[in-house]
């Protein structure tokens, strides 16, 4: 795929610096303040934290799309399918392939060979749709197959043990340079997998 070098996300990164700008302002301006005996900033910091979570997940979005973008023109259509899986809070798992070859870490699922859309990968993780568990593998801009089964990680986050889609995800970019978006059912939110990390991404906006 040569269709990187006609994907312009100057704009993206130009808000991301600006966001990251106005953190950075804001957090002088905690620091100046605390000569002030008078001004109490305990109630900024609850802000501050969620301003760097907010940044967090842009930057990771912008990552995304430079990561997906030389493997597939396809990226709106997985933002907008990951978007609507994450209000309804349908669980997904769709692994897009990139140089290295999947065949001897996934086993097999229904294939499907069909161009990939939105609505086509919203329908297969629809609850109660036979093929909505296991991963989607798309290839370039198909949907090359459905329900196949991905290795598992063993390992654990914090003080909670990853649930099923996240180890999956966890468990193929380990042992591959795959890119795998997780959507939780259980929170409705968003990750990926890239290099044996899960990064959070933002819903709205998402890709």
């Amino acid at each position: 795929m040569n269709n990187h070098a006609n994907c312009d996300f100057s704009p993206m990164k130009q808000t991301l610096k600006e966001e990251i700008r106005q953190l950075i302002a804001a957090l002088q301006n905690n620091l100046d303040a605390m000569d002030n005996e008078d001004y109490c900033l305990l109630g900024n910091f609850e802000k501050i934290k969620e301003s760097f979570a907010y940044i967090d997940m842009k930057a990771a979005s912008f990552y995304l799309n430079c990561y997906l973008a030389p493997f597939t023109d396809k990226y709106p259509e997985l933002s907008i399918c990951v978007q609507n899986m994450s209000n309804l809070r349908h669980g997904g798992l769709i692994v897009i392939q990139r140089e290295d070859s999947l065949e001897s870490l996934i086993k097999p699922g229904i294939s499907i060979g069909a161009e990939l859309t939105h609505s086509l990968l919203e329908s297969i993780f629809f609850p109660g749709n036979p093929l909505h568990d296991g991963a989607v593998m798309i290839s370039f801009n198909q949907i090359v197959s459905a329900a196949n089964v991905l290795p598992l990680s063993g390992r654990i986050t914090g003080d909670k043990k990853l649930g099923t889609r996240h180890r999956a995800a966890l468990g193929l970019t380990e042992r591959s340079d795959a890119l795998v978006l997780v959507v939780s059912e259980e929170t409705g939110r968003v990750s990926f997998g890239f290099n044996g990390n899960l990064y959070p991404i933002a819903t709205h906006g998402a890709l």
